[in-house]
C-alpha cells in the first residue's frame, strides 16, 4: 500500500461525510415564531486566499474579514440567521480566532460557521516547512524556520513524529544516579557524565527527562534539565518540577495517594536534544531558528508536508458571565496543528491524575510541593482542594450559551482537543472526531471551581475562591474582572453525544478520553471511545481523595443530574495503569430530602430523591482491557451512582469496585464477566447490589439473545451503545477495524467487535468472503465463518494484511535456548510468546516466499536481536522502544524483494534481559 495514501485515508473518508451531508444533517433548524420572524437570510463565503470585501461566493473574505462581516449582520441585534461558508484549504492563523459576545447571534438563529458542499476546511496553527537541506553525512536535513519558533510537536506527512529521544539504556546509562532535592548526583555513572558533559549549557536547559509510571502507574511526569557541573557530577533539574514530582506534601484523611517520585529514579527516556536524533525524530533549535529532521528509509522530505505547530490555541469562544458568547454553531471543520509548551517550561509536567498536574512553587513555607492541598497540608496549600492545572486546550470555550460544534475534527493536537467551563450553559458536542491528541480528547469544567455556592451544610472555608476561579478557569482573567461568582458560574447543561474519540494522550499518556470535572445537567451518551492510553471517561478526578465513609464531606462540590449512558468503550488502558472504562470520584448529589429539598449530610437525607439527582451510568459496554483494575470505577469518596444496565467483558480483574469509595451505590440489571464490589480498601457506607447476570469474559453469539434469557447478554445492550446510526458515516470514517472475535459456536459463527462496521458489512476469513452475517450496530455483529478459520484471519472490510500468519508455537519454528509464556493480557498474538533470557539462544525457520516479518515485543527490558538471512551477515536490530512505552505483536523486523525460493532466518538474542519472540509473517 502507498504509505502517503494509508496516512491520509481517515482525513479523506471524514472529508466524504462531510461532503455527502452528514454535517448538514447535524443543523437543528429554527421553529417557532422566533424563526417565522426572521429577516432575509445573510450568507457569506471565506476562503484560505480569499482578499474579497464582500463575501461572496465569487469574491470570498478571509476568515478575519468575514468574521468582521458576520458581526455587521447581527450588530443590529434582530433575529437574522449569518451562515459563513469556508471553502476548501488550509487555514493559517497569524493568531488565536477569538468570538466574544460581539460574533453572538439571537435564540433559535446561531451563527453558523461551516465547511462549504463539499469541502474540507482546516484550521491550522503551523507552519509549513520548506527547503530542506541535507546537514551531514549522517542523514540529518535541516531546514529554516521562523524566528522564535517553539514547538513540542511536528507533523510529518499526516503522523505525528517523534521529538529526538532515546532511552537510558540505549545510551548506556548503567551506573548510579543518586537523587538529592535539586537533581542528582550522576558521579557514579560515566556513560552519563559523558554525556551530559559534551552538551553546552542552552543545550542541556532544553533536555527532558520521562517517567512513566514515577508518581502512580496511572501517571507520566517530565521535567526538564536545568545545568550540569562536570566538577561535581551535579545534574541540575528545573524547579519548581522537581520539588513537584518528588517532594509532594502529604495531606490529612487521604482515601487515595498522591505519591512522590523516588528522586534516585533515574529518566527512563531522555529526550530533545539534537545528539539524540534517530529515524524519524526531529529536534528544534530555537535560537538558530533551525529544524532538524533524520528521514525513515524511503522518505523525501521535499515531497512530505512537514507541518511545525506555531499557536497554541486555534479557536477561542470566551464570554463574561454577564455578557457571554452565545447562539454560535460551527460544523464540519477541522482543527490541527497547534501545540502546548507549558510543559517545555520549568514547571513542566508534574503529573498527578488524569493529565492534571502541579505547577506553582510550594507555598507557606513549604518545602514540599502543596499546590490544592488546601487546610489539608501542613502548611496548608492552594485552595480550593484538589486545584490543580489541567492541560490548554487548542479549542475552547468559556462564559457561552447555546454553542453547538457538530460534525468536527479535531486532529494533530498538542494540547486537549476541546474544553468548556466557566459558566457555560446548554453546549452541544455532537458527531465529532478526536484523534491524535497529545493531552485530553475533550475536557469538560475546571478545577478551581468545585464550589462557586456552597451546598447544604458546608462551610464557608469550602467556598471556591472568586479570583481562583477568574484566573484559572478563563482565557483572560482581566476580562471576566467584573463578573460575580456565583451559580452563574456552574458548567450547566452540556450534551456530548454521537462522538468518536481514538488515539488520544499520545504524549501525555495519563490522558483520559474525557474528563469531566465539576458540573450540572451533563449527558456523554453514544460515544465511541477506543484505543487510549489510559481511562476512557473520569468525573470528579481528585476531588474525592480526603473523602470516605468514614468521614464524607471534607471536600464539596456541586455535582448533580449528570448522565453518562450508551457509550461504548474498549481498548483502553493500553499504557498505563489503575484505572477504568469509567472512573469517579467525589460527590456526584446534593443530599435531599423525601420532599426533595437540598439537606446536609447529616440532615434527613432520602436516598431516592439523592440518587434521582445523581450519576447516571447506565448502558454502557465496555470490553476488551485486560490491564484494567476496575471496569466500572467507583474511587476515592465517590458517592451517590447509579451502575444500571452495563456490560463489561473480557477487562481486567472486577467489573466494578474501587477504594476508600464514600457510598450509596446501586448495582442492578448489569452483565459482567467478574464481580463486583471488590472494594481493594476500606468499604463504602452502603452497597446496594441486585439483578445482576455473570457472563462469560469471551462472549460468542451463544452468549446473546435477542429476547430476555437467564444467563445471556441482551442484544439491545450491544445494539444501543455506541455513536447512533445517524452518524454511521462519522464512524465509518474511523474504521472498519476488529478489537475483538470470540471462539467459534457450534454453527461456525462468531462474535465480532470493532469499530466501523457499516450497513452492509463485508466480512473475510483469510481472503475469502463471508456471505452469512448479520449487523448488529456499528461496533459488533455476528458471522459464520469456515470451520477452524483461526480469529486472527477474520477481518473487516477487506481481507486481512497478513493471512499466512505463523504463530511462535507453530511446529516449523525450531528454538534453542527460548521458553514459552502464555496468558500475559498484553495482546500477544493468541496470547503466547517465547522469550530467552540468555544471549546466543536461537529462533531459526525456512519458509517460501519473497517476504519475512517478524513478530515481536518492544520493551524496556529487551535489547538488540540480530537476524541472519540465508546465512548472509547478520543484522542488528534494536528492540527497545523510543518512547519507553511497551509494544506487543509488532513487526520488530521485515525483509521483502527476496528471489522466489525457499530461505532460512535465525533470530539470535544479543543483548538485553530478555528477548520475545511472538511469529512471522510474510
Amino acid at each position: 500500500m502507498n504509505k502517503r495514501a494509508a496516512v491520509r485515508r481517515p482525513a479523506a473518508a471524514w472529508a466524504f461525510a462531510v461532503a455527502t451531508g452528514l454535517a448538514a444533517a447535524l443543523l437543528v433548524p429554527a421553529s417557532g415564531s422566533a424563526a417565522e420572524a426572521a429577516t432575509t437570510p445573510v450568507t457569506l463565503y471565506a476562503a484560505p486566499d480569499g482578499e474579497g470585501t464582500s463575501c461572496t461566493q465569487t469574491a470570498p473574505c478571509s476568515l478575519s474579514g468575514a468574521q468582521t462581516k458576520a458581526r455587521e449582520a447581527v450588530a443590529g441585534g434582530s433575529a437574522v440567521d449569518v451562515d459563513v461558508k469556508l471553502g476548501d484549504g488550509t487555514y493559517r492563523l497569524g493568531s488565536t480566532w477569538k468570538f466574544g459576545a460581539q460574533d453572538s447571534g439571537t435564540a433559535g438563529h446561531p451563527v453558523v460557521w461551516e465547511a462549504a458542499d463539499g469541502a474540507r476546511p482546516v484550521i491550522s496553527g503551523a507552519t509549513r516547512i520548506h527547503k530542506w537541506a541535507e546537514s551531514d553525512t549522517s542523514g540529518l536535513w535541516s531546514a529554516s524556520v521562523p524566528a522564535g519558533s517553539e514547538s513540542r510537536q511536528l507533523y510529518v506527512d499526516g503522523r505525528q513524529a517523534p521529538v529526538a529521544q532515546a532511552t537510558a539504556a540505549q545510551l548506556g546509562f548503567k551506573g548510579t544516579w543518586t537523587g538529592t532535592t535539586d537533581g542528582y548526583n550522576i558521579s557514579g555513572d560515566s556513560a552519563a557524565k559523558s554525556w551530559f558533559g559534551a552538551l553546552s549549557a542552552d543545550e542541556l536547559k532544553r533536555v527532558e527527562f520521562d517517567y512513566p509510571g514515577g508518581n502512580g502507574p496511572w501517571t507520566e511526569s517530565r521535567c526538564r534539565v536545568a545545568g550540569y557541573d562536570s566538577a561535581t557530577a551535579a545534574l541540575t533539574m528545573a524547579q519548581p518540577c522537581w520539588t513537584n514530582t518528588t517532594r509532594r506534601a502529604s495531606f490529612s484523611h487521604a482515601s487515595g495517594g498522591l505519591p512522590s517520585m523516588n528522586p534516585g529514579t533515574k529518566p527512563t527516556v531522555v529526550a530533545n536534544a539534537k545528539a539524540l536524533i534517530r529515524p524519524g525524530q526531529w529536534y528544534l533549535d530555537s535560537a538558530a531558528s533551525q529544524l532538524y529532521y533524520k528521514p525513515l528509509p524511503g522518505e523525501s522530505l521535499q515531497s512530505f508536508a512537514v507541518e511545525l505547530p506555531r499557536l497554541e490555541s486555534l479557536l477561542q469562544g470566551a464570554g463574561t458571565l454577564a455578557d457571554p458568547v452565545h447562539d454560535l454553531s460551527f460544523k464540519g471543520l477541522q482543527f490541527s496543528h497547534a501545540t502546548w509548551n507549558g510543559p517545555s517550561g520549568a514547571a513542566g509536567f508534574s503529573d498527578v491524575q488524569s493529565n492534571l498536574r502541579m505547577t506553582n512553587a510550594p507555598t507557606g513555607g513549604a518545602t514540599r510541593g502543596n499546590q490544592g492541598m488546601c487546610q489539608f497540608s501542613a502548611p496548608a496549600g492552594s485552595c480550593p482542594w484538589g486545584g490543580l492545572t489541567q492541560p490548554q486546550a487548542n479549542v475552547a470555550f468559556s462564559a457561552a450559551r447555546n454553542v453547538t460544534l457538530t460534525g468536527n475534527r479535531f486532529a494533530e493536537l498538542g494540547g486537549a482537543g476541546l474544553s468548556v467551563m466557566y459558566g457555560s450553559v446548554n453546549t452541544r458536542i455532537q458527531g465529532n472526531e478526536f484523534t491524535d491528541i497529545a493531552s485530553t480528547g475533550l475536557l469538560l469544567g475546571c478545577t478551581y471551581d468545585p464550589t462557586p455556592v456552597l451546598p447544604v451544610g458546608a462551610t464557608s472555608a469550602q467556598l471556591s475562591p472568586p479570583e481562583g476561579i477568574k484566573q484559572n478557569c478563563t482565557p483572560d482573567p482581566a476580562a471576566v474582572s467584573d463578573d460575580i461568582i456565583g451559580a452563574n458560574e456552574i458548567l450547566t447543561d452540556t450534551t456530548v453525544s454521537d462522538n468518536i474519540i481514538h488515539r488520544v494522550g499520545t504524549e501525555y499518556s495519563s490522558a483520559c478520553g474525557i474528563t469531566l470535572l465539576f458540573s450540572r445537567g451533563t449527558t456523554i451518551t453514544h460515544n465511541n471511545l477506543y484505543d487510549l492510553p489510559y481511562t476512557g471517561i473520569t468525573a470528579g478526578v481528585i476531588q474525592g481523595h480526603v473523602d470516605h465513609a468514614g468521614d464524607a464531606q471534607n471536600s464539596v462540590n456541586i455535582n448533580e443530574n449528570n448522565t453518562i449512558s450508551n457509550n461504548l468503550i474498549h481498548d483502553w488502558m493500553k499504557k498505563r495503569h489503575d484505572g477504568g472504562a469509567i472512573y469517579v470520584e467525589g460527590h456526584q448529589a446534593q443530599y435531599r430530602d423525601a420532599n426533595g429539598n437540598a439537606v446536609p449530610a447529616t440532615g434527613a437525607v432520602d436516598s431516592v430523591q439523592t440518587l434521582a439527582h445523581g450519576l447516571q451510568a447506565k448502558g454502557n459496554v465496555a470490553y476488551q482491557s485486560p490491564a484494567t483494575n476496575f471496569t466500572y470505577y467507583d474511587d476515592a469518596g465517590s458517592e451517590w451512582i447509579n451502575w444500571q444496565g452495563n456490560v463489561a467483558f473480557n477487562a481486567g480483574n472486577a467489573s466494578q469496585g474501587g477504594c476508600s469509595s464514600t457510598g450509596h451505590f446501586w448495582i442492578s440489571d448489569n452483565y459482567f464477566s467478574r464481580g463486583t464490589e471488590a472494594y481493594a480498601c476500606a468499604r463504602p457506607i452502603d452497597s446496594h447490589v441486585s439483578n445482576n447476570t455473570r457472563v462469560t469474559s469471551t462472549p460468542g453469539p451463544d452468549d446473546l439473545s435477542a429476547t430476555p434469557t437467564a444467563g445471556k447478554i441482551p442484544e439491545s445492550l450491544l445494539t444501543s451503545a455506541g455513536v447512533s446510526d445517524a452518524y454511521a458515516a462519522l464512524v465509518k470514517s474511523a474504521g472498519p477495524k476488529v478489537s475483538y472475535v470470540s471462539a467459534a459456536d457450534g454453527s461456525n459463527r462468531v462474535l465480532v467487535a470493532g469499530e466501523g462496521f457499516g450497513a452492509n458489512p463485508k466480512v473475510y476469513a483469510g481472503a475469502s468472503k463471508v456471505h452469512d452475517v448479520r449487523r448488529l450496530s456499528s461496533g459488533f455483529l455476528i458471522a459464520t465463518v469456515p470451520a477452524g478459520t483461526p480469529a486472527y484471519q477474520i477481518s473487516v472490510g477487506r481481507p486481512v494484511d497478513d493471512p499466512t500468519r505463523v504463530n511462535d508455537t507453530d511446529s516449523a519454528i525450531t528454538y534453542s535456548g527460548f521458553s514459552t509464556s502464555s496468558n500475559r493480557g498484553y495482546g500477544d498474538f493468541q496470547d503466547d510468546i517465547h522469550y530467552a533470557t540468555a544471549n546466543g539462544s536461537k529462533v531459526t525457520y525456512t519458509f517460501t516466499g519473497t517476504s519475512i516479518k517478524v513478530y515481536g515485543e518492544r520493551s524496556t527490558d529487551q535489547g538488540n536481536i540480530g537476524v541472519t538471512l540465508d546465512n548472509q551477515a547478520q543484522r542488528t536490530v534494536d528492540t527497545t522502544p523510543d518512547d519507553g512505552q511497551r509494544q506487543t505483536n509488532v513487526v520488530v523486523f521485515s525483509a521483502d524483494g527476496l528471489s522466489p525460493g525457499t530461505h532460512t532466518i535465525v533470530i539470535e538474542k544479543l543483548s538485553g534481559t530478555y528477548a520475545t519472540f511472538d511469529g512471522f509473517g510474510s
